[in-house]
């Protein structure tokens, strides 16, 4: 039977039922209390990108002070002007002055916390989510951020073939991650992310402790830079910027697990930069480890993640993404090398990936897609090192779209976004002579539900995926999650 059609099981219907109530009461009363207007509006931007370029990165404590005072009169000005507008009968009181008023009290305010203020939620730098570029916006010194994620799963009871599915449901502290940064000076920062998953990290359990990454960045100008250290492979959409309340969904999508496996990191160093509309990157990295290569998981236990790296074979990895106009982005990326790392019986087992991405936003409406496909030479004698039936070509794209309704309300900082995401990947697209692919691991992935962001930092989701493959095994689920950045 085919999931999309078959009916949730009672248990997981009494949940979603549970949650979409709790989510709709919550929801109700946050959105009917009085809101402030959107920062986003033009003037209250230009004013607040004014003050924030006049006392930048390298401003000195008099730099900040003379600011501070200048940004204090203006404000006391502007009040003025609005009291004689109002005070004068049938006189025009321009619309914008309390929206200038209030995001120049807003950037008062950012200047007087300095670094302690929280990460604007949509403000990434360097190609990275917001909570993880904190370090780049801070003047000078130490700078912590951070980002986390509870999940609850409910599964079917049973599989697409009517099986027993034999699994249960679980909660789980998933991710709680903290960024440490310092910046030595306009031109040199550090920047590290260390995460806790599963919130145990013991013998017996199943948690870990792991850098993600843990870089030395040095920024020319605004053209180009260098960095070097344990670096995010730069490619997809989600192993650069994962932060949970930025993407859609209680789970990273499949083809970015599977096909491109996050969190993927590596030890090396390169360039990045921009010019123009186009931002690019290019790193020298370690490579993978072919002795880590699966059937139904691809490459993705073949990341090194910078502990105790065998180094016998290097990777090119580079990334470019074009800005078309506002809100329209195109991009591709790749990642290309031996793979052998002194494994007896190998030579070369070259992995070459690569990928092209596109993003939509536009008056709260969001569209991704992404394709990914991945080569690997050699496969029958990965195969033969591993024991399992590794493909020699794998395969993935997805499809999203979602809407903030809460658009449609004049000057409403939250966001009730319903959104659907459509995946097809397969870790055997195609297999070495004499290997048999598995029917399981060509997979198909619904994903519907709703992500709320009463705040740009914290979200709420739901969502409902139905998993098919082709051997009749795959197992729905409902998925409740808190995610959080700061």
């Amino acid at each position: 039977m085919d999931s999309l059609s078959r009916r949730p099981a009672p248990g997981i219907a009494r949940t979603l039922r549970t949650w979409m109530t709790m989510t709709t009461l919550v929801v109700m009363a946050t959105v009917a209390a009085p809101e402030r207007a959107c920062a986003d509006d033009a003037p209250a931007a230009e004013a607040a990108a004014g003050a924030s370029a006049a006392a930048g990165p390298g401003a000195s404590s008099a730099d900040l002070d003379r600011r501070l005072r200048e940004l204090e009169e203006q404000v006391a000005a502007l009040k003025a002007e609005l009291a004689r507008g109002r005070g004068a009968a049938g006189a025009a009181v321009p619309g914008d002055l309390e929206k200038r008023i209030d995001a120049l009290s807003r950037e008062i305010e950012r200047l007087r916390l300095g670094d302690a203020a929280a990460p604007p939620a949509g403000d990434t730098a360097g190609g990275f989510g917001p909570a993880a570029s904190k370090v780049y916006h801070a003047r000078r010194g130490v700078s912590i951020g951070g980002y986390g994620e509870m999940v609850f799963t409910d599964p079917d009871d049973q599989a697409d073939d009517g099986s027993a599915s034999g699994e249960t449901a679980s909660a789980d502290l998933l991710r709680a991650v903290l960024y440490f940064g310092y910046k030595f000076n306009d031109h040199l920062l550090f920047n590290s992310e260390i995460e806790v998953e599963h919130a145990v990290a013991a013998d017996g359990d199943a948690g870990e402790v792991a850098v993600e990454f843990a870089y030395v960045d040095y920024r020319h100008n605004d053209a180009w830079g260098a960095r070097g250290g344990l670096l995010l492979v730069p490619v997809g959409f989600i192993n650069e910027l994962h932060e949970p309340p930025i993407f859609f969904g209680s789970t990273r999508p499949e083809v970015e697990q599977f096909i491109i496996p996050t969190t993927w990191r590596e030890l090396g160093g390169g360039l990045y930069g921009s010019a123009g509309p186009v931002d690019w990157k290019a790193y020298l990295v370690t490579s993978l480890d072919a002795s880590g290569f699966t059937a139904a998981e691809g490459i993705r236990e073949g990341r090194q993640e910078g502990m105790e790296a065998v180094a016998e074979d290097f990777a090119l990895t580079a990334r470019v993404d074009w800005t078309v106009r506002p809100g329209l982005v195109l991009g591709a990326g790749g990642f290309s090398g031996d793979t052998a790392q002194a494994n007896a019986g190998l030579d070369g087992a070259r992995v070459v990936q690569y990928e092209g991405h596109a993003e939509w936003r536009w008056r709260g409406v969001q569209v991704r897609g992404l394709y990914a496909r991945t080569r690997l030479d050699d496969a029958a004698a990965v195969g033969t090192l591993t024991g399992e039936a590794v493909g020699s070509q794998m395969n993935g794209y997805y499809g999203e779209v979602g809407w903030n309704v809460l658009s449609l309300r004049k000057g409403s900082k939250q966001e009730l976004s319903p959104f659907f995401r459509y995946e097809a990947l397969d870790t055997q697209a195609e297999m070495p002579a004499g290997a048999l692919a598995d029917p399981a691991n060509d997979r198909t992935v619904h994903t519907a539900g709703i992500h709320y962001r009463p705040i740009p930092n914290l979200a709420l989701k739901a969502d409902w995926q139905g998993f098919s493959n082709a051997a009749g095994t795959g197992v729905d689920r409902i998925n409740l999650a808190l995610g959080w950045l700061f």
